[in-house]
């Protein structure tokens, strides 16, 4: 790491250099709803060369920030849905609760919102949107190796996952499904789906 800039506060390592481009983009972001390079840069005392070199491209530096700041939502749905044991009722909650926090969370629209900030940006078998997704399913009570979701197999399923997503996100209906409509859908289209998965890989 350069030992330069940083207004004279040099960081120990590049675990906390990123740490500090993280938060000073996340606070900007929740002041005036965006940043660019520069101002990050600025703020830190550095170069815009300096963040580059960390994140290459602004889409990336906002792509982290967003992906680091849905802890949030994580832990609602981790309060709301934790329990939850069985893989296919994991799934359709996972998605459903998803969709309808998405108007009501910053950063979390920032992770799903087609834009530049969006896990989808590189498509929905990215790393990002697949460690995003990974994240979803961690947070349920489920033994997602017993019930045939080994390694492999549950990234396909977070995959699966992410595509419906962004179907609904990019075309959420006329009406949007909300509620009992939207569990009711995904129950009769997608829960079968898994299920099925499920019991090919346990026979």
């Amino acid at each position: 790491m350069r030992r330069h800039g940083w207004s004279g506060n040099i960081p120990v390592d590049d675990e906390e250099a990123v740490n500090r481009i993280l938060a000073t983009t996340r606070a900007a972001i929740d002041t005036h709803g965006t940043v660019s390079v520069s101002e990050v840069a600025q703020t830190l005392g550095v170069t815009r060369q300096t963040i580059y070199r960390y994140f290459p491209t602004q889409e990336t530096l906002l792509s982290a920030t967003a992906v680091s700041s849905v802890a949030s939502f994580l832990d609602r749905l981790a309060d709301r849905l934790g329990s939850i044991t069985d893989p296919t009722e994991a799934v359709v909650e996972g998605l459903a609760y998803t969709l309808e926090q998405l108007p009501h969370d910053r950063y979390l629209s920032l992770v799903l919102q087609p834009g530049k900030a969006s896990a989808f940006t590189a498509g929905v078998t990215s790393d990002l949107a697949i460690g995003f997704g990974r994240s979803i399913l961690e947070r349920f009570d489920v033994d997602w190796a017993a019930a045939g979701f080994a390694e492999e197999a549950l990234n396909e399923l977070v995959e699966f996952m992410l595509r419906t997503l962004q179907s609904f996100i990019l075309d959420p209906g006329r009406p949007a499904r909300t509620g009992r409509d939207l569990r009711a859908f995904l129950n009769s289209w997608i829960a079968p789906a898994v299920r099925a998965h499920a019991s090919e890989r346990t026979w």
